[in-house]
Protein backbone atom coordinates (compact mmCIF):
# COMPACT_ATOMS: atom_id res chain seq x y z
CA UNK A 1 0.00 0.00 0.00
CA UNK A 2 2.69 2.20 1.19
CA UNK A 3 4.21 1.02 -2.00
CA UNK A 4 1.48 1.90 -4.21
CA UNK A 5 0.82 5.63 -2.32
CA UNK A 6 4.31 6.38 -3.60
CA UNK A 7 3.68 6.41 -7.10
CA UNK A 8 3.83 9.55 -8.97
CA UNK A 9 0.59 10.48 -11.22
CA UNK A 10 0.17 10.47 -14.56
CA UNK A 11 1.39 13.49 -16.22
CA UNK A 12 -0.83 14.41 -19.77
CA UNK A 13 0.72 17.95 -20.10
CA UNK A 14 3.10 17.12 -22.22
CA UNK A 15 0.93 15.52 -24.71
CA UNK A 16 -1.41 18.46 -24.49
CA UNK A 17 1.52 20.72 -25.82
CA UNK A 18 2.44 18.13 -28.34
CA UNK A 19 -1.28 18.96 -29.29
CA UNK A 20 -1.47 22.53 -29.19
CA UNK A 21 1.66 22.73 -31.17
CA UNK A 22 0.62 20.64 -34.00
CA UNK A 23 -2.61 22.58 -34.06
CA UNK A 24 -0.82 25.76 -34.09
CA UNK A 25 1.03 24.85 -37.21
CA UNK A 26 -1.69 23.49 -38.61
CA UNK A 27 -3.38 27.06 -37.83
CA UNK A 28 -0.27 28.70 -39.23
CA UNK A 29 -0.19 26.52 -42.43
CA UNK A 30 -3.52 27.85 -43.01
CA UNK A 31 -3.13 31.24 -42.52
CA UNK A 32 -0.35 30.87 -44.51
CA UNK A 33 -2.51 29.16 -47.41
CA UNK A 34 -5.16 31.97 -46.88
CA UNK A 35 -2.42 34.79 -46.75
CA UNK A 36 -1.39 33.42 -49.96
CA UNK A 37 -4.60 32.81 -51.42
CA UNK A 38 -5.65 36.40 -50.64
CA UNK A 39 -2.14 37.43 -52.38
CA UNK A 40 -2.59 35.55 -55.57
CA UNK A 41 -6.16 36.55 -55.95
CA UNK A 42 -5.52 40.07 -54.85
CA UNK A 43 -2.95 39.95 -58.08
CA UNK A 44 -5.73 38.67 -60.21
CA UNK A 45 -8.06 41.53 -59.29
CA UNK A 46 -5.17 43.81 -59.61
CA UNK A 47 -4.83 42.97 -63.33
CA UNK A 48 -7.99 42.81 -63.78
CA UNK A 49 -8.54 46.52 -63.27
CA UNK A 50 -5.88 47.37 -65.38
CA UNK A 51 -7.11 45.20 -68.17
CA UNK A 52 -10.64 47.10 -67.76
CA UNK A 53 -9.14 50.24 -67.37
CA UNK A 54 -6.90 49.48 -70.66
CA UNK A 55 -10.31 48.71 -72.38
CA UNK A 56 -11.93 51.51 -71.00
CA UNK A 57 -9.37 53.93 -72.39
CA UNK A 58 -9.37 52.33 -75.57
CA UNK A 59 -13.48 52.30 -75.84
CA UNK A 60 -12.82 56.37 -74.78
CA UNK A 61 -10.25 56.53 -77.91
CA UNK A 62 -12.62 54.87 -80.30
CA UNK A 63 -15.78 56.60 -79.37
CA UNK A 64 -13.15 59.90 -80.09
CA UNK A 65 -12.48 58.59 -83.20
CA UNK A 66 -16.27 57.72 -84.21
CA UNK A 67 -16.99 61.17 -83.26
CA UNK A 68 -14.25 62.88 -85.45
CA UNK A 69 -15.10 60.08 -88.26
CA UNK A 70 -18.73 61.03 -88.42
CA UNK A 71 -18.06 64.80 -87.81
CA UNK A 72 -15.40 64.98 -91.21
CA UNK A 73 -18.61 62.65 -93.10
CA UNK A 74 -20.70 65.40 -92.20
CA UNK A 75 -18.32 67.89 -93.33
CA UNK A 76 -17.61 65.66 -96.37
CA UNK A 77 -21.32 65.58 -96.75
CA UNK A 78 -21.85 69.60 -96.77
CA UNK A 79 -19.07 69.36 -99.02
CA UNK A 80 -20.63 67.38 -101.61
CA UNK A 81 -23.89 69.68 -101.96
CA UNK A 82 -21.96 72.51 -101.99
CA UNK A 83 -19.57 70.84 -105.07
CA UNK A 84 -22.84 69.49 -106.66
CA UNK A 85 -24.79 72.91 -106.40
CA UNK A 86 -21.25 74.75 -107.78
CA UNK A 87 -21.25 72.18 -110.81
CA UNK A 88 -24.84 73.06 -111.75
CA UNK A 89 -24.53 76.54 -111.29
CA UNK A 90 -21.08 76.42 -113.34
CA UNK A 91 -22.95 73.87 -115.91
CA UNK A 92 -25.42 76.33 -116.29
CA UNK A 93 -22.84 79.36 -116.48
CA UNK A 94 -20.90 76.81 -119.15
CA UNK A 95 -23.71 76.67 -121.34
CA UNK A 96 -24.75 80.14 -121.33
CA UNK A 97 -20.83 81.17 -122.48
CA UNK A 98 -21.08 78.82 -125.11
CA UNK A 99 -24.19 80.06 -126.80
CA UNK A 100 -22.56 83.73 -126.08
CA UNK A 101 -19.58 81.96 -127.90
CA UNK A 102 -21.60 81.31 -131.05
CA UNK A 103 -22.66 84.73 -131.00
CA UNK A 104 -19.43 86.00 -130.94
CA UNK A 105 -17.99 83.21 -133.51
CA UNK A 106 -20.64 84.95 -135.68
CA UNK A 107 -19.51 88.05 -135.86
CA UNK A 108 -16.21 86.74 -135.33
CA UNK A 109 -16.74 85.13 -138.88
CA UNK A 110 -18.38 88.49 -140.26
CA UNK A 111 -15.15 89.99 -139.19
CA UNK A 112 -12.74 87.37 -140.77
CA UNK A 113 -14.78 87.90 -144.34
CA UNK A 114 -13.94 91.64 -143.58
CA UNK A 115 -10.32 90.76 -143.16
CA UNK A 116 -10.13 88.30 -146.08
CA UNK A 117 -11.34 91.05 -148.19
CA UNK A 118 -8.32 93.01 -147.15
CA UNK A 119 -5.81 90.47 -147.19
CA UNK A 120 -7.25 90.05 -151.01
CA UNK A 121 -7.04 93.54 -151.60
CA UNK A 122 -3.51 93.56 -150.29
CA UNK A 123 -2.37 90.30 -152.34
CA UNK A 124 -3.60 92.98 -154.90
CA UNK A 125 -1.24 95.60 -154.00
CA UNK A 126 1.17 92.91 -153.78
CA UNK A 127 0.89 91.80 -157.49
CA UNK A 128 0.96 95.37 -158.81
CA UNK A 129 4.41 96.52 -156.34
CA UNK A 130 5.52 93.07 -158.53
CA UNK A 131 4.82 94.00 -161.61
CA UNK A 132 6.27 97.50 -160.39
CA UNK A 133 9.40 95.92 -159.97
CA UNK A 134 9.86 94.04 -162.70
CA UNK A 135 8.83 97.14 -164.72
CA UNK A 136 11.82 98.95 -162.95
CA UNK A 137 13.95 95.98 -163.94
CA UNK A 138 12.73 96.37 -167.40
CA UNK A 139 13.70 99.70 -167.67
CA UNK A 140 17.00 99.24 -165.67
CA UNK A 141 17.70 96.78 -168.24
CA UNK A 142 17.14 99.45 -170.82
CA UNK A 143 19.30 101.74 -169.11
CA UNK A 144 22.08 99.70 -169.57
CA UNK A 145 21.34 98.99 -172.84
CA UNK A 146 21.02 102.59 -173.89
CA UNK A 147 24.45 103.48 -171.73
CA UNK A 148 25.69 100.22 -173.20
CA UNK A 149 25.13 102.31 -177.17
CA UNK A 150 26.06 105.08 -175.92
CA UNK A 151 29.17 104.05 -174.85
CA UNK A 152 29.47 102.43 -177.79
CA UNK A 153 28.71 105.24 -179.85
CA UNK A 154 31.16 107.60 -178.20
CA UNK A 155 34.17 105.35 -178.66
CA UNK A 156 32.81 104.85 -182.63
CA UNK A 157 33.02 108.70 -182.77
CA UNK A 158 36.55 109.34 -180.69
CA UNK A 159 38.08 106.84 -183.71
CA UNK A 160 36.29 108.59 -186.15
CA UNK A 161 37.38 111.80 -184.55
CA UNK A 162 35.39 113.62 -186.76
CA UNK A 163 31.25 113.71 -185.80
CA UNK A 164 28.91 114.15 -188.00
CA UNK A 165 25.81 116.28 -187.09
CA UNK A 166 23.69 113.17 -187.15
CA UNK A 167 25.84 111.55 -184.96
CA UNK A 168 25.24 114.63 -182.93
CA UNK A 169 22.19 114.35 -182.82
CA UNK A 170 21.62 110.84 -182.17
CA UNK A 171 24.36 110.85 -179.36
CA UNK A 172 22.19 113.84 -177.93
CA UNK A 173 18.82 111.61 -178.40
CA UNK A 174 20.58 109.10 -176.53
CA UNK A 175 20.98 111.26 -173.96
CA UNK A 176 17.51 112.43 -173.62
CA UNK A 177 15.87 108.76 -173.67
CA UNK A 178 18.73 108.29 -171.27
CA UNK A 179 17.20 110.81 -168.99
CA UNK A 180 13.76 110.30 -169.38
CA UNK A 181 14.16 106.92 -168.49
CA UNK A 182 15.79 107.29 -165.20
CA UNK A 183 13.19 110.10 -164.51
CA UNK A 184 10.46 107.36 -165.19
CA UNK A 185 12.83 104.82 -163.13
CA UNK A 186 12.47 107.40 -159.90
CA UNK A 187 9.34 107.41 -160.47
CA UNK A 188 8.57 103.86 -160.48
CA UNK A 189 11.10 104.12 -157.29
CA UNK A 190 8.90 106.56 -155.70
CA UNK A 191 5.84 104.48 -156.63
CA UNK A 192 7.10 101.42 -155.60
CA UNK A 193 8.18 102.45 -151.93
CA UNK A 194 4.72 104.45 -151.59
CA UNK A 195 2.74 101.20 -152.69
CA UNK A 196 4.91 98.80 -150.00
CA UNK A 197 4.25 101.44 -147.16
CA UNK A 198 0.78 101.36 -147.88
CA UNK A 199 0.76 97.85 -148.15
CA UNK A 200 2.57 97.97 -144.86
CA UNK A 201 -0.10 100.27 -143.28
CA UNK A 202 -2.86 98.33 -144.49
CA UNK A 203 -1.40 95.31 -142.77
CA UNK A 204 -1.31 97.27 -139.40
CA UNK A 205 -4.64 98.14 -140.26
CA UNK A 206 -5.81 95.23 -140.38
CA UNK A 207 -4.35 93.97 -137.04
CA UNK A 208 -5.33 96.53 -135.46
CA UNK A 209 -8.84 96.18 -136.66
CA UNK A 210 -8.30 92.59 -135.47
CA UNK A 211 -7.90 93.45 -131.94
CA UNK A 212 -10.00 96.03 -131.46
CA UNK A 213 -13.12 93.97 -133.08
CA UNK A 214 -12.08 91.26 -130.74
CA UNK A 215 -12.04 93.64 -127.69
CA UNK A 216 -15.18 95.01 -128.82
CA UNK A 217 -17.25 91.45 -129.33
CA UNK A 218 -15.68 90.46 -125.30
CA UNK A 219 -16.70 93.71 -124.43
CA UNK A 220 -20.34 93.30 -125.79
CA UNK A 221 -20.32 89.67 -124.65
CA UNK A 222 -19.69 90.70 -121.11
CA UNK A 223 -21.87 93.57 -120.86
CA UNK A 224 -24.52 91.79 -122.48
CA UNK A 225 -24.20 88.76 -119.92
CA UNK A 226 -24.44 91.26 -116.83
CA UNK A 227 -27.47 92.49 -118.41
CA UNK A 228 -28.73 89.00 -118.89
CA UNK A 229 -28.01 88.26 -115.30
CA UNK A 230 -29.59 91.26 -113.23
CA UNK A 231 -32.68 90.86 -116.43
CA UNK A 232 -32.88 86.74 -114.60
CA UNK A 233 -31.93 88.35 -111.16
CA UNK A 234 -35.21 90.73 -111.03
CA UNK A 235 -37.39 88.25 -112.75
CA UNK A 236 -36.79 85.92 -110.19
CA UNK A 237 -37.35 88.31 -107.69
CA UNK A 238 -40.74 89.83 -109.38
CA UNK A 239 -42.22 86.10 -109.96
CA UNK A 240 -41.16 84.34 -106.51
CA UNK A 241 -40.09 80.84 -106.37
CA UNK A 242 -42.46 78.92 -108.67
CA UNK A 243 -41.92 75.13 -109.59
CA UNK A 244 -43.26 76.03 -113.08
CA UNK A 245 -40.75 79.23 -113.59
CA UNK A 246 -37.47 78.52 -113.83
CA UNK A 247 -33.94 79.54 -115.18
CA UNK A 248 -32.15 76.83 -117.52
CA UNK A 249 -28.92 77.65 -118.87
CA UNK A 250 -29.49 81.20 -120.04
CA UNK A 251 -33.29 81.17 -120.62
CA UNK A 252 -36.07 81.68 -118.26
CA UNK A 253 -38.96 78.84 -118.72
CA UNK A 254 -42.25 79.21 -118.40
CA UNK A 255 -44.65 76.28 -118.25
CA UNK A 256 -46.99 76.55 -121.25
CA UNK A 257 -50.07 76.27 -118.33
CA UNK A 258 -48.53 79.06 -116.67
CA UNK A 259 -49.29 81.24 -119.92
CA UNK A 260 -51.69 79.59 -121.80
CA UNK A 261 -54.91 77.55 -121.50
CA UNK A 262 -54.62 73.50 -123.31
CA UNK A 263 -54.38 73.80 -127.25
CA UNK A 264 -54.84 77.51 -127.32
CA UNK A 265 -52.78 80.87 -127.81
CA UNK A 266 -54.83 82.95 -125.97
CA UNK A 267 -52.68 84.43 -122.49
CA UNK A 268 -55.02 83.49 -119.45
CA UNK A 269 -55.56 85.96 -117.00
CA UNK A 270 -52.84 84.29 -114.84
CA UNK A 271 -50.41 84.48 -118.03
CA UNK A 272 -51.32 88.37 -118.37
CA UNK A 273 -50.47 89.03 -114.57
CA UNK A 274 -46.90 87.73 -115.46
CA UNK A 275 -46.34 88.76 -118.91
CA UNK A 276 -47.21 92.21 -116.82
CA UNK A 277 -44.64 91.59 -114.46
CA UNK A 278 -41.85 90.75 -116.59
CA UNK A 279 -42.71 93.93 -119.18
CA UNK A 280 -42.30 95.75 -116.10
CA UNK A 281 -39.37 93.96 -115.09
CA UNK A 282 -37.66 94.49 -118.77
CA UNK A 283 -38.83 98.25 -119.23
CA UNK A 284 -36.89 99.26 -116.07
CA UNK A 285 -33.89 97.16 -117.47
CA UNK A 286 -33.89 98.72 -121.23
CA UNK A 287 -33.30 102.06 -119.49
CA UNK A 288 -30.08 101.01 -118.12
CA UNK A 289 -29.03 99.28 -121.37
CA UNK A 290 -27.04 102.18 -123.65
CA UNK A 291 -28.45 102.38 -126.91
CA UNK A 292 -25.75 100.84 -129.07
CA UNK A 293 -26.21 97.28 -127.62
CA UNK A 294 -28.27 95.39 -129.71
CA UNK A 295 -29.79 93.37 -127.13
CA UNK A 296 -33.33 91.22 -127.54
CA UNK A 297 -35.94 89.58 -126.27
CA UNK A 298 -36.09 86.17 -127.69
CA UNK A 299 -39.56 84.76 -127.40
CA UNK A 300 -39.27 80.36 -128.04
CA UNK A 301 -42.45 78.40 -127.94
CA UNK A 302 -42.21 74.26 -127.41
CA UNK A 303 -44.81 72.09 -127.44
CA UNK A 304 -44.89 68.36 -126.20
CA UNK A 305 -44.64 65.73 -128.92
CA UNK A 306 -48.93 64.50 -128.72
CA UNK A 307 -49.84 65.64 -132.13
CA UNK A 308 -52.38 68.31 -132.75
CA UNK A 309 -54.18 68.96 -135.83
CA UNK A 310 -57.67 71.80 -136.34
CA UNK A 311 -58.30 74.21 -138.62
CA UNK A 312 -56.45 76.78 -136.73
CA UNK A 313 -53.48 74.95 -135.36
CA UNK A 314 -52.58 71.88 -137.89
CA UNK A 315 -49.48 70.81 -136.11
CA UNK A 316 -47.22 71.70 -133.12
CA UNK A 317 -45.36 74.28 -135.08
CA UNK A 318 -48.43 76.40 -135.59
CA UNK A 319 -49.46 76.27 -131.94
CA UNK A 320 -45.70 77.00 -130.69
CA UNK A 321 -45.33 80.13 -132.97
CA UNK A 322 -48.49 81.40 -132.62
CA UNK A 323 -48.02 81.10 -128.45
CA UNK A 324 -44.49 82.94 -129.17
CA UNK A 325 -46.52 85.57 -131.28
CA UNK A 326 -49.19 86.20 -128.56
CA UNK A 327 -46.76 86.93 -125.50
CA UNK A 328 -44.72 89.15 -128.29
CA UNK A 329 -47.70 90.96 -129.17
CA UNK A 330 -48.64 91.64 -125.16
CA UNK A 331 -45.29 92.73 -124.36
CA UNK A 332 -45.19 95.21 -127.49
CA UNK A 333 -49.02 96.55 -125.99
CA UNK A 334 -47.26 96.99 -122.52
CA UNK A 335 -44.48 99.36 -124.30
CA UNK A 336 -41.74 97.22 -125.24
CA UNK A 337 -40.12 98.65 -128.63
CA UNK A 338 -40.81 95.79 -131.16
CA UNK A 339 -37.44 95.97 -132.51
CA UNK A 340 -36.30 94.74 -129.27
CA UNK A 341 -38.54 91.63 -129.47
CA UNK A 342 -38.32 87.89 -131.70
CA UNK A 343 -40.61 85.53 -132.21
CA UNK A 344 -39.39 81.66 -132.95
CA UNK A 345 -41.44 77.93 -133.03
CA UNK A 346 -39.92 75.12 -132.06
CA UNK A 347 -42.69 72.21 -131.93
CA UNK A 348 -42.08 69.42 -130.25
CA UNK A 349 -38.76 69.30 -132.13
CA UNK A 350 -36.76 70.55 -128.81
CA UNK A 351 -37.75 67.92 -125.37
CA UNK A 352 -36.42 69.24 -122.58
CA UNK A 353 -37.58 65.21 -121.51
CA UNK A 354 -36.94 62.63 -124.04
CA UNK A 355 -39.58 60.56 -121.97
CA UNK A 356 -42.98 59.70 -123.07
CA UNK A 357 -45.13 60.18 -119.95
CA UNK A 358 -47.07 63.00 -118.52
CA UNK A 359 -44.44 64.52 -116.48
CA UNK A 360 -42.10 64.67 -120.01
CA UNK A 361 -45.29 65.89 -121.93
CA UNK A 362 -45.67 68.62 -119.13
CA UNK A 363 -41.92 69.96 -118.91
CA UNK A 364 -41.67 69.90 -122.52
CA UNK A 365 -44.63 72.17 -123.28
CA UNK A 366 -42.88 75.60 -122.26
CA UNK A 367 -42.18 79.18 -123.31
CA UNK A 368 -38.48 80.50 -123.03
CA UNK A 369 -36.85 83.52 -122.62
CA UNK A 370 -33.50 84.41 -124.00
CA UNK A 371 -31.82 87.98 -123.74
CA UNK A 372 -29.69 88.14 -126.81
CA UNK A 373 -28.08 90.19 -129.42
CA UNK A 374 -29.07 90.63 -133.07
Amino acid sequence: MARLARRRPLDFWPGFVDALASLLMVMVFVILIFVIGQFVLADAVSGRDRAISQLNAELAALAQTLSLTQSARELADARVGELSASLATSEREREALGNEILAARDELHTAQDEARTQREEAARLGADIAALQQLKAELEAEVARLASALDTSERGLKEQKEMSAAAIAQVELLNRQLAAVREQLEQLNAALDAAKLAARDKDLKLEELGRELNLALAARVKELARYRSEFFGRLQAVLGERKDVQIVGDRFVFSSEVLFPTASDEVSAEGMVQLTRLAETLKTLSAEIPDDLPWVLQVDGHTDRRPISNARFPSNWELSTARALAIVKFLRSQGIPPQRLAATGYGEFHPLDARSNEEAYARNRRIELKLTSR
